[in-house]
């Protein structure tokens, strides 16, 4: 039982000894080499509702036919990427039936740390979350954990993804990042409160990636060999410990290097002095999403209170030989999904299903999981063809599905999604419980005094540039109504007047 389980394949890997007239036929699978659960039907809101967005299996389909007939990153254009391992320390077959979390298991990974905003070579001390996505190289196709250091997101449905985007890229007329364009944006979304927080408090330039947590964001649902499931966050814990940069360090560092994150990694893994992360997982049983005061599976909303369960340790210890075939051209995509772990009902979350493949379709061609930094370990087996760059070397004439013929491939049973309970009617409105401000009032006063005082640096020079009243009064009520401390000294520094602040952040609803 604990002998170490190599993310190796099996001579047989890959078939299933499953007789149907004179062949044997083999599993179908995901470009990512995920087993296909059922490749006749799409998944619906029930038996008569609308088709989801989630059916990652229909919309490859899709997005693979509409391509047979081949950019720079929109946001995470910059980025440093190293390979590595994770080995499992904890079994949590209690809770997904995924095999990389049976104990002693050992699965390669490819980890990019980016920027979100900044066009490709973009200077790395820029005030901006940072990536952190990495790659799992399973024993049943790849799994993507894409994340970012801090550990929720500015906006919680993805319908306002291109928009918050558009208004923190550079004005289209100057080219110039504006704060007048930011916060006008912002002003309109309240539930941005807490991610602006953390991201203009010294969190928001961290001095290296070795010493930078990072975090799922969403949660996923972890399925176990029964078909139950739990909600899950995973994040990552740098055992290097955590460091960001002062506001009067940033300069300092940017006139000697405009990479500082990238040559601390490199230099790190060439001196032999490996990071490494553990990874926890936080749970909550589907019943138990109702018992907070805010929705659980909204991306703008931490999990306090919730224990954090420790499942393995992530080392990095090789530089890539060449940038641009692994950094550059590694497609990360929340929609890889291995049988175990599957995506939840965040809306933000189920936007980026669809969206960063597409992405990688769009940047790198139909067959970018091809690349040999984006291969999975296991054969990839289905009826997805042609395109640019093919290179499968698909052989047969049965390219459809289901057939008797041979080549034919069949599905597996055990891959079938897991069934949720839906109640309602189809709708477009906010979530119930939104909560806009508590947590960030909470993150405010859990700073020490000297990270308060860096936060109000920070924030009150971008806010100073602000011209429309209205926009800078709101943002100043935001800010308030998390907490008043936090509301005053912000007002303070910009000089307004506390008075009208205060009324405007009484007349604010959680």
């Amino acid at each position: 039982m604990g002998r170490v389980a190599l993310c190796t394949l099996a001579a047989t890997g890959g078939l299933l000894l499953l007789a149907q007239g004179a062949y044997a036929q083999q599993v179908m699978t995901k470009d990512n080499g995920a087993a296909v659960g059922d490749n006749q039907n799409s998944q619906t809101a029930g038996p008569n509702g609308p088709t989801l967005l989630q059916d990652v299996q229909l919309v490859q389909k899709l997005q693979r036919f509409d391509r047979e007939r081949i950019p720079e990153r929109v946001v995470h254009a910059t980025g440093t990427g190293a390979h590595g391992s994770f080995v499992a320390t904890d079994d949590l077959s209690d809770l997904t039936k995924a095999k990389l979390f049976s104990r002693n298991t050992v699965t390669p990974v490819f980890v990019r740390f980016s920027t979100v905003i900044p066009s490709r070579s973009g200077t790395e001390t820029v005030r901006d979350p940072r990536g952190f996505a990495t790659k799992f190289y399973t024993q049943e196709g790849n799994w993507d954990l894409v994340g970012n250091n801090l550990p929720i997101f500015f906006i919680r449905d993805a319908m306002k993804f291109p928009d918050m985007i558009h208004a923190l890229k550079p004005d289209p007329v100057t080219n110039v990042q504006e704060p007048e364009r930011v916060f006008d944006f912002f002003s309109h979304i309240p539930e941005s409160t807490q991610m602006l927080t953390r991201v203009y408090s010294n969190y928001g330039t961290p001095a290296s990636y070795r010493q930078m947590n990072g975090s799922s964001v969403h949660a996923l649902k972890l399925v176990n060999a029964r078909g139950d499931y739990v909600y899950a966050k995973f994040a990552w814990k740098s055992q290097q410990g955590e460091r960001n940069l002062r506001p009067q360090e940033i300069p300092l560092v940017q006139g000697k290097t405009t990479s500082h994150l990238t040559t601390d990694l490199y230099d790190a893994i060439k001196a032999g002095k490996f990071p490494k992360w553990d990874l926890t997982v936080q749970v909550l049983r589907p019943q138990d999403l109702n018992k907070f005061d805010f929705d659980p599976l909204d991306a703008t909303k931490i999990w306090p209170g919730i224990p954090e369960r420790k499942v393995g340790t992530m080392t990095l210890g090789r530089v890539p030989d060449n940038f641009f075939e692994s950094t550059e051209q590694v497609a990360m995509a929340p929609g890889n999904l291995i049988p175990g772990i599957e995506a939840s009902e965040d809306r933000m979350l189920q936007g980026r299903l669809f969206s960063y493949i597409d992405t990688q379709h769009h940047r790198l061609g139909a067959n970018f999981q091809s690349l040999p930094i984006n291969r999975p370990l296991v054969p990839v087996l289905n009826n997805n063809q042609d395109g640019a760059a093919n290179i499968s070397g698909r052989k047969g004439s049965v390219n459809y599905q289901p057939s008797r013929l041979e080549g034919a491939l069949v599905e597996d049973p055990q891959a079938r999604s897991s069934q949720l309970p839906l109640t309602g009617t189809t709708q477009q409105q906010r979530i119930a419980k939104t909560l806009n401000f508590r947590q960030a009032g909470d993150f405010y006063r859990a700073l020490g005094a000297q990270d308060r005082d860096d936060l109000i640096v920070n924030l009150s020079g971008d806010l100073k540039r602000v011209k429309n009243q209205d926009t800078l009064n709101t943002m100043l009520s935001y800010f308030w109504k998390a907490d008043a401390d936090y509301g005053k000294r912000l007002a303070k520094a910009v000089g307004v007047d506390g008075e009208r602040i205060a009324r405007l952040a009484a007349a604010l609803q959680e």
